[in-house]
């Protein structure tokens, strides 16, 4: 929560005849679960330990495909990282989130035993998330992801003065939609305001997963919410 797909294509799986994912492919990437499938797929923690809610992105006119609708977390002016962010469909996406949050923490689940992430603009999402809205939950996770050169992440991390979560990115190399560049300047601008980060670098990676990813996740995932004790009736 969120989660991304991965369009359903595994390293090496790309359409025939380009070596780069489409911005049509980013978006197709952004809204239906297939990250939390491939954990699955690949051994990713299940059982009632940890659980994988998720929340589909919406149908919305798409800006870098011509106004075009598209399943997307939110809008973008383009796919690029110094350029406006348009904070009001993140902004509107966070509050549908925050229900989906709410609801966890209803039910007995602690925001210290909740992580978000997700794929390409999935993780984007997670990061405003969390770090200028929920900033007890136990970590972030981002794959393939980036945040803007001035994005309102860093403008609410400069004003803030709590414990952040903890963020796990990874991203390829190859990666030629969003660019491992882009990846390694997040990384870098949160870790210099105070977010305890970790960046997994994948050589000749697309914007894509693979399993080598996955099981880095899997076992970040069980260090951050590691099994508890049922409660026995005394």
């Amino acid at each position: 929560m969120p989660q991304q797909r991965s369009g359903g294509r595994r390293q090496g799986d790309r359409r025939p005849g380009t070596g780069r994912a489409s911005p049509e492919e980013e978006e197709e990437s952004a809204g239906h679960g297939g990250a939390r499938r491939a954990a699955a797929e690949r051994g990713g923690p299940r059982g009632q330990a940890h659980r994988f809610p998720h929340l589909p992105a919406r149908l919305r006119p798409y800006t870098p495909m011509k106004g075009a609708f598209s399943n997307v977390w939110f809008d973008r002016y383009k796919i690029c990282n110094d350029c406006p962010e348009h904070i009001e469909s993140v902004d509107s996406m966070c509050r549908g989130l925050t229900d989906l949050i709410n609801d966890e923490v209803n039910n007995g689940i602690a925001k210290s035993r909740i992580l978000i992430g997700g794929f390409s603009m999935g993780g984007a999402m997670a990061m405003h998330l969390a770090f200028r809205f929920h900033q007890d939950l136990a970590g972030v996770f981002a794959l393939s992801s980036f945040l803007n050169k001035d994005s309102a992440v860093y403008q609410a991390l400069k004003r803030n003065e709590s414990a952040l979560p903890e963020l796990f990115q990874c991203h390829g190399t190859a990666d030629n939609l969003v660019l491992y560049s882009w990846g390694e300047e997040t990384n870098k601008i949160l870790k210099s305001l105070g977010v305890s980060t970790s960046l997994h670098t994948f050589p000749n990676l697309h914007h894509e997963l693979n399993r080598t990813e996955i099981e880095k996740l899997k076992s970040w995932i069980i260090k951050k919410l590691p099994v508890e004790a049922p409660k026995t009736n005394e």
